[in-house]
């Protein structure tokens, strides 16, 4: 019964971090696509996405705190 709760705890962090990176991804795309659209606004396109992406990645340490 240990090993079942050993590896669902392992899932829940590898989901959580597979997420992140996802959403990770999407933001440096669409990121990437705003600044192409708009290359004045590139800097604070910049701070946003970085705040978002240290957001997304936040996730992973919840899932490892509660694992």
């Amino acid at each position: 019964m240990n090993i079942l709760a050993e590896l669902a705890g392992n899932f829940h962090i590898g989901f959580a971090a597979l997420g992140a990176a996802i959403g990770v991804g999407l933001i440096g795309s669409k990121a990437a696509e705003a600044t192409g659209r708009n290359p004045g606004a590139a800097g604070e396109i910049r701070n946003i996405a970085i705040i978002l992406a240290a957001l997304a990645e936040g996730i992973v340490f919840f899932a490892i705190y509660l694992a």
